[in-house]
């Protein structure tokens, strides 16, 4: 991997927000639901993680691979623009949501289910009626340092994103890491339970990390923020230079 340009500025990436061939492939999304109960909701960085996680999840899962069940959408949505969307839950919602094919992830409290992507037209009923907008959660106390040893995703200090989005972003900033990764590599991190931070880097530590080499999150800008804004930065030790 070049030390220079991150991996996400080749001209197909599929998060480019340019046109390119990804376009015209037919488009799907990949659809996350978030667990938020009126009185007991989750801590926003514990959410991003835990989506993170549920990325991963189903880009591990043998449903995903070779003649998995799942796996012609996966090879669809990847092969086009990598959408995420993330809706809310809770109740008899979440419920019926955690009744469709996906997988439950759950982190320190929050819970994230993720479901085989679909087309951007063809959302199940269940998923469909979910909220969108106004997913917006808060940390009660300042996140702990992450584990630098680790895999860490970096959130941009510049942009201001809801919960919802940011945690769209740190799917993808982790599904390039896992895209960069060896077999071995990948492996490795699913048999360890996919551990990971997600942080907000600093002012003084974002610009180094951007031009470091590791792979970057430049947003298409379909939602909320500019396009190519680079909100990401996918720190994984196997991808340090």
């Amino acid at each position: 991997m070049s030390s220079e340009e991150p991996r996400t500025d080749s001209p197909d990436s599929p998060f480019r927000h340019e046109s390119t061939s990804r376009d015209e492939a037919p488009q799907f999304v990949l659809p996350l639901v978030v667990r938020i109960e009126k009185a007991d909701p989750p801590a926003r960085t514990d959410a991003l993680e835990t989506a993170a996680r549920a990325v991963l999840a189903i880009l591990g899962d043998e449903r995903s691979e070779g003649d998995g069940e799942w796996a012609q959408s996966m090879r669809d949505w990847q092969d086009a623009r990598i959408r995420k969307v993330v809706r809310r839950a809770r109740g008899a919602e979440w419920r019926k949501a955690s009744a469709l094919p996906g997988i439950t992830v759950t982190g320190t409290h929050a819970q994230v289910r993720v479901f085989p992507p679909v087309p951007l037209d063809g959302w199940p009923k269940e998923l469909a009626k979910l909220q969108v907008s106004g997913t917006e959660l808060d940390d009660p106390e300042p996140p702990a340092s992450p584990d630098l040893a680790g895999p860490v995703l970096w959130l941009s200090p510049e942009v201001a994103m809801s919960a919802g989005k940011a945690m769209a972003q740190a799917g993808h900033g982790a599904q390039l890491a896992w895209w960069e990764l060896s077999d071995a590599e990948r492996k490795a991190w699913r048999e360890a339970g996919y551990p990971l931070s997600v942080r907000t880097a600093g002012e003084a530590h974002w610009r180094p990390l951007t031009v470091s080499g590791l792979p970057v999150v430049r947003d298409a800008g379909f939602t909320e923020i500019t396009p190519g804004s680079c909100t990401v930065v996918a720190d994984h030790p196997s991808l340090r230079g």
